[in-house]
Parts: structure tokens; sequence; C-alpha cells
């Protein structure tokens, strides 16, 4: 069953397994190698779902965006941002065309 904590269920446990042993936890072992390695699982990640996609039936999707957002989440902890920071993000963009959004950031 799931809930509306799913995520913050997530992030709190991912935050717990950041300073365990790599020998015994998938995030503990992620962190300890570097952000660099964190950021291209969440790449490989990524592109599993986008081939899940087009390629394979709803369940291989369902499996490989619940690795995508768990990888994300991963992301976000070792660089310190929190979920909620997002989901404000979210909230803000809420009613907002995505054209009218995407032209209103600054130019880069």
């Amino acid at each position: 069953m799931t809930s509306p904590d799913t995520l913050a269920r997530l992030e709190a446990t991912i935050a717990e397994r950041r300073s365990a042993d790599p020998q015994s936890s998938y995030v503990a072992k992620l962190n300890a190698r570097g952000l660099g390695k964190i950021a291209q699982k969440l790449g490989e990640e990524a592109t599993e779902t986008v081939i899940a996609a087009l390629t394979e039936g709803r369940e291989a999707l369902v499996g490989e965006a619940a690795d995508l957002i768990f990888h994300l989440v991963v992301l976000l902890s070792a660089k310190g941002v929190p979920l909620s920071e997002v989901m404000a993000e979210l909230d803000r963009r809420e009613g907002v065309s995505g054209i009218a959004e995407k032209a209103s950031r600054p130019k880069v």
C-alpha cells in the first residue's frame, strides 16, 4: 500500500543509510563512491526509464520509474537538497504554462 508519505519515508531512509557501512548499504556505497557516481547512476536509470517507456510493458516502466526516483532522492540527499524544496518548486509552478514558466527563467 502506498501513501502520500512514501517519498518522505524514502528520503528519511536514504538519509539514515548514508552513514551506514558501504558493505551493507547500497546508499552508503553510492555515497562513498562520490557525487559523480551517484549522478552517473541517475543518468543510467533515466535512460533505462526511457527505454522501458518505448519498448517494454507497464510493469517494466513502473520498476524503472521507481529506480529513477530512488536515485534522484539519493542525489538530492548527497547535495543537501530536501525534497520539500523540490515540492515547493513544483507547487510554485502549478497552474503556470510550461512554456511561460520556461520563458521566465533567467537566460544562461
